[in-house]
């Protein structure tokens, strides 16, 4: 059920009474983009966030029975530097886990968070990226308003690069010990490789889901701040053509 829904500049926002409720729709609206493009072109390409607040819709997109999984390229938007190939915690695991390893894409790309030349890696993953136009991107938010790893330091709305490494800011470095994904902020890698914001917003459509009190505040700027800035990285999004947030009670605002 929806409790409370407006527009902020172009970006269309809904809040649903139940965490459950938000993926579940989230993953709906996702899923009639797919079927709607697959009706005039032969390939979708998305991008995905790996974070415990995309389980949802991870979960409604793995458990459609409407989408043509073999006609969609996948690839995901960050990777952590240095974590062990096996490791719980990397993106690409969470995201094979929960999606890229449950339905039959055409292909997944997968970023290198163990490349021996990160340059190198980058310059590959952009090159994948910038073959066909993207399509779709399901994306949230951190905590510090980032997008990707692109936090408040880092964002570069005029960014020259596709791809890029990171360092992260201490707010963003918590925030993966918040989400019960590290036992402390020192097992937390103080590097990552991220799409950027050029990247990001490239795409036709963007379709960002965002749970949890922890998010409250950066959706309540995102939604009341009056300028678009780099010091809130998600606000972006407001200039997007086609941008959709979904959110639940608890990051929903009054």
């Amino acid at each position: 059920m929806i409790i409370n829904s407006g527009r902020k500049d172009n970006l269309m926002w809904r809040v649903y009474a139940t965490r459950e409720e938000m993926g579940l729709s989230a993953a709906a609206y996702t899923e009639a983009l797919i079927r709607s493009l697959l009706e005039r072109q032969e390939e979708v390409r998305m991008i995905f966030a790996a974070a415990p607040s995309q389980n949802e819709v991870l979960a409604g997109l793995r458990n459609s029975p409407g989408i043509d999984w073999s006609r969609v390229t996948a690839f995901h938007m960050d990777e952590y530097i240095g974590l062990q190939p096996d490791a719980p915690q990397g993106f690409g695991r969470f995201l094979r886990e929960r999606l890229f390893g449950q339905v039959p894409f055409c292909a997944v790309n997968y970023l290198n968070g163990q490349a021996e030349d990160f340059a190198s890696e980058c310059a590959r993953y952009s090159a994948l990226l910038q073959e066909k136009p993207i399509d779709i991107c399901c994306l949230g938010i951190g905590e510090n308003g980032h997008i990707a790893f692109n936090d408040p330091p880092v964002a570069d709305f005029a960014d020259p690069v596709w791809v890029k490494r990171v360092e992260l800011d201490e707010i963003c470095r918590n925030q993966q010990v918040n989400d019960g994904c590290f036992a402390s902020l020192n097992d937390v890698p103080t590097h990552a490789l991220s799409l950027t914001i050029p990247a990001l917003t490239s795409v036709a459509h963007m379709v960002c889901v965002v749970p949890a009190r922890t998010k409250r505040e950066a959706v309540r700027r995102l939604l009341t701040e009056e300028v678009v800035s780099e010091a809130l990285p998600a606000s972006i999004m407001r200039r997007h053509a086609s941008a959709q947030l979904f959110l639940d009670s608890e990051s929903g605002n009054d």
